[in-house]
């Protein structure tokens, strides 16, 4: 029952609040025949306050060591109004602790999620925690996708968390949605990953990251990136290679930082 929760809890945390909940015009553009039955409404509202349970109980016993480049966050947000938040897919549930806990900065973390009947799940979750969800897919709803995360980004502040890897992988390999995003809005985007010394990995496409209770955690916050205005494609692969070296150099610090506290103490 609880690795059910917790799958359930991992997967709900992998998708975001928003516009509508049930988009009309997603069956005309992806062909979906799906539909959210009570009885599969029912069950989603009585799973996730358990998951969900279950994941700030988990939060409360994490200890994090040591939070580096925090100022940069906070800098960006008191210059742009919002950030666009960037890490691998497998990296979301320590980060989203980290971002709800920035909302007495001023962060507004919002999440895209499918319109599908897939995305009710983690729609409902991301609420529940206070976000904000914007429905949308980028290979199904394309440039309509793209106008609602401008909006939500630029207009309303909104910091857009990106899985720049995600929904389906290839892991640590990332699609330029952060990037457009970036270049369209003109926030920031805002690299983040960490390490922790106890982890359970779940056989999914991303090996997502479950650290265990009580493990020690050191988060690294990099640089924010500023995407140009006007770029060529080859301009935006070199951006689209350099996130990904970011990102991984981002890992390589926060697991030498926590290894250097665990020799310290």
């Amino acid at each position: 029952m609880a690795q059910a929760l917790l799958s359930l809890a991992a997967f709900a945390l992998t998708v975001s609040p928003a516009n509508d909940q049930h988009d009309p015009r997603y069956r005309q553009v992806t062909g979906a025949i799906r539909r959210l039955t009570p009885l599969r409404k029912w069950a989603y509202r009585l799973a996730l306050p358990l998951a969900l349970g279950l994941v700030r109980l988990l939060w409360r016993s994490y200890r994090v060591e040591r939070v580096i480049g925090d100022d940069r966050l906070n800098a960006a947000l008191r210059e742009s109004g919002a950030v666009i938040p960037c890490m691998w897919h497998q990296h979301m549930l320590l980060a989203v602790r980290y971002l709800l806990e920035k909302r007495a900065a001023g962060l507004k973390l919002g999440f895209m999620i499918s319109p599908s009947v897939d995305g009710e799940a983690g729609a409902m979750a991301a609420q529940r925690l206070g976000c904000h969800v914007v429905r949308g897919s980028s290979t199904h709803t394309g440039a309509r996708a793209l106008r609602d995360f401008y909006t939500a980004v630029a207009k309303e502040n909104i910091s857009l968390l990106v899985t720049p890897d995600g929904p389906h992988g290839p892991r640590y390999d990332s699609k330029p949605g952060a990037l457009l995003i970036g270049q369209l809005s003109g926030k920031p985007v805002l690299p983040i990953s960490y390490a922790a010394d106890r982890v359970f990995k779940f056989r999914a496409w991303d090996r997502f990251i479950l650290p265990l209770p009580f493990a020690r955690v050191v988060l690294v916050v990099g640089e924010p990136l500023r995407i140009p205005k006007v770029m060529n494609p080859d301009a935006l692969e070199a951006q689209r290679r350099a996130l990904n070296a970011t990102l991984r150099r981002l890992f390589d610090e926060a697991y030498t930082a926590l290894q250097q506290r665990a020799a310290s103490s």
